[in-house]
């Protein structure tokens, strides 16, 4: 087997890119609460398909615009 070796140099760069992970949101709760409503609507009533669906496209049209200001945020350096 190999050995490990480690760099004892105070001044080495760290291996690999640094890894972003977006912040925590409630966004994909809100989604999948209104494609539920959307789905129990069919066999319901249609005011309630519509209603899920409303609550799906804005929960999607926030989350589409999250994620636009976070990357906006990312350095260029890539």
């Amino acid at each position: 087997m190999a050995e490990e070796v480690r760099v004892s140099d105070p001044q080495a760069e760290d291996a690999g890119e640094a890894i972003h992970l977006p912040g925590p949101s409630f966004i994909p709760v809100v989604t999948a609460f209104g494609l539920t409503i959307a789905v129990v609507g069919v066999v319901l009533s249609w005011i309630l398909v519509a209603l899920g669906l409303v609550i799906t496209v804005i929960a999607i049209a926030r989350w589409i615009r999250e994620t636009r200001q976070e990357i906006s945020e990312l350095p260029l350096e890539h």
